[in-house]
Parts: C-alpha cells; structure tokens; sequence
C-alpha cells in the first residue's frame, strides 16, 4: 500500500463520512460560456429556478459555507457575488439547511482581471492581474452589502494568486525581469501587508488547492506545502520525486475530509500527491483531460472528463481509474484553452456535468455510475458549482 494509501485509510478509520440522506436538497450554479449569465438549477426538480445577468461571462467559486458563489468575469472588471438561498445550521453530528430564493448581491468586488478567487481561513482573496493588487473581503460583510476590500499590492501586474491563512497572506511573486511569465514563488505578508521572511521559490507557479488547514501550491520542479504555524505559516518545498515522467503540475485539487491532493502531469495524466510524505504517484490517462474534480462525499474517489466524452472514476489511494462511462460526444482539447468543454461538480449522490455543445447538464449516479438523467439549459452550460444539503424538517 502506497503512502497516500495509508494516509487516506487512517483518516477514513479516525472520522468517517456521513452517509448521504435521501432527502438532501441540491441547487446547481451554471455559468454561460458565451452570455453574461449564471443561472441557478433545482436539481431534484430538474429545472432552472433564477437566472442572474452579469457583465461578462464568468466563472465560477464556492464558499466553503455554500453560502455564496463568487462569479470572476475576467473580461467584465468584477467578481459578482451569489447568495445560494443555502444556510447550513450546525447541529453536532449533522448540518440543517434552510432554503431560501438564490440572489445576486448588490456588492461585488471591482478590479482589471479577476482570475484566481481563493477563499480559506474564513476571508476571500482576489487577485486582479492587470493591476497586481489582491482584495480580501470576507463573507459576512458581503452578505451585509458592504464590499469593502482590504487591498495588497504586489511589485508588478501578473498572472498571480494569494491565500490568506490566519493574520497572514500568502502572494505570488512576479518574475522579476519580465512579469508576463509565470510567477517565480511566494512571499509571506503580515496584517500590514509587510513582507514576512524571504521569498520561497516555486518557478512557473501555478495552482493551488486546500485541504483542511493546509495549502499546496503547484511549481515546476515540486510543490509548496504551507501551513499555519506558531510565527505564521511555515512553507515547506517538497521536490517531485527523481523517476517521475516528464512534466509538471499545474491545476490541483484537494479534499476537506482527507489530506490528499490530486494535480494534472501533462495534458495527459494525473497525479495523486501526499505533500507530507512526498509521495507523487502518477497514472497515464487514454487520452487528453479535459477537466477533473473531488468527491467531498466519497473522499477515495475524483473524477476525470476526457476528450473523446468519457467520465472516469479514479480512486486515489492506488492512483488509477476503476470505472468509465462514454457521457458526450468528443470535445477535443486542440484549439482555444478556453472553448466550450464540459466541467464537473458533485452533488451528493450525484456527479453533473455540463456539455455545453448540446445545451444539457448530465447527471451520473455516484454508485451505479450510470447516466440517470439530463437537464436542459439554455445557452452553453459551462462553469458550474453545486451547494445542498438537508432541509429543516427532514
């Protein structure tokens, strides 16, 4: 049994995963490819409930609440922000959900190219990359219509990212020489945006997943593991073991439940990574992906959209796939990075995808993993992100 084998096992043994109840709620947000538009989806229903008109065309993060989603047009100059109508209620061993309608809030956070919305540690960091500046916001002053940001300058506009994490904030660093290249590593800054340290190098910096309190961001030689520690957080660089294929990680994801991540190599394999461990290991797909997400019910599993329109089950303790399923036609990944192709999300018991060609969410049964249903959207479903849960009174 591999290292990331072990690891996910104990966590499974010391907290396991609540059963999924029948009688869960689940609303989908779906992002238009090509019209300013999010349109919210009762699942169960199998109907769209509202539709909201933005500025451009967006896409799309979920708070860890489920209580808002923030929509970063790229080309539209803000991050509109959602409130789902999903109020979870803590009640020890299980959470309550009160319903409400879904709406868009007056307050957005306004800025040149919002790319990278990453919410942990209870704030929301924006990065703006025509201005090299990131806005913080948090939740609860949203919801109050107060979009204040605190605001944090980096030395130039780039490609960048940051993730706050307790008082501090975790920025990318621009390339020195010139800043349209990928990010060179990462500083730590204090509440008063002062510099923390020295800079932790991560060349091509790009993506960044979180797990629990932990933070892995993808370099080209490794990636970063970063954690909050007793002077703030303490950023270890965990090299990519020698025997590795050629290539290099740039998108993650990570698990709430179990510490694991899951990255791209290539434009044609995934990697599961244990970034206490140092354990990458690597499994080759059929062909190109197109787009892979986390099962938060079912931490074992992610899951993967290839190009030739299959869905694939991949079990990350033994890094490799255990089931497909022919969903769509092909969507090839030769043309434009951002042409219309499908996206995942997990709603409970059930995996969505969008296939925009044919203006259709499918749903796939996370047991069975059969095809059980398809939901017409209009326009080119893209984006999508799902928040539910189990209503007063079930």
């Amino acid at each position: 049994m591999n290292t990331i084998a072990r690891l996910l096992v104990a966590t499974l043994v010391a907290g396991p995963v609540a059963a999924q109840d029948h009688d869960e709620v689940w609303r989908l947000f779906v992002a238009d490819h090509a019209d300013p538009v999010v349109r919210a989806v009762d699942l169960e229903h199998a109907k769209v409930i509202e539709a909201f008109t933005l500025s451009a065309p967006a896409a799309l993060r979920l708070s860890s609440s489920g209580r808002l989603v923030y929509a970063a047009q790229r080309d539209g100059g803000a991050v509109a922000v959602i409130d789902t109508g999903v109020a979870r209620e803590e009640h020890g061993d299980h959470d309550d959900v009160t319903l409400t309608a879904p709406r868009l809030l007056e307050a957005r956070i306004e800025g040149a190219k919002p790319v990278h919305v990453v919410e942990h540690d209870g704030r929301t960091a924006v990065f703006f990359d025509d201005e090299g500046v990131v806005r913080i916001v948090t939740e609860a002053a949203l919801l109050a219509g107060d979009p204040t940001a605190t605001e944090v300058a980096t030395a130039a506009p780039h490609h960048g990212v940051a993730v706050t994490m307790g008082a501090h904030l975790i920025v990318s660093v621009p390339h020195p020489e010139d800043p349209t290249k990928l990010p060179i590593g990462v500083e730590v800054r204090d509440a008063g945006g002062a510099v923390v340290g020295e800079l932790h190098a991560c060349p091509d910096l790009h993506g960044e997943a979180s797990a629990g309190s932990a933070v892995v961001i993808a370099c080209a030689t490794g990636v970063l593991r970063i954690e909050p520690g007793d002077a703030g957080p303490a950023v270890v660089f965990v090299p990519y073991p020698a025997g590795m294929p050629e290539g290099k990680t740039t998108t993650l994801i990570g698990n709430d439940t179990v510490r694991w991540f899951v990255g791209n190599w290539g434009r044609d394999g995934l990697v599961s990574i244990d970034a206490w461990e140092g354990a990458f290991d690597h499994a080759r797909l059929p062909v190109r992906r197109v787009h892979f997400a986390a099962d938060p019910e079912r931490p074992r599993f992610a899951y993967v959209f290839t190009e030739d329109g299959a869905l694939h089950r991949f079990d990350v303790l033994n890094a490799e796939i255990v089931a497909s399923l022919p969903l769509t036609e092909p969507y090839s990944m030769d043309g434009h990075w951002s042409d219309p192709r499908p996206r995942i999300a997990v709603a409970g018991d059930a995996i969505v995808v969008s296939d925009p060609l044919k203006g259709v969410l499918r749903v796939v049964d996370a047991e069975s993993f059969v095809e059980t249903a398809t939901i017409a959207v209009p326009g080119k479903p893209f984006a999508l992100v799902a928040v539910g849960g189990a209503p007063h009174g079930h």
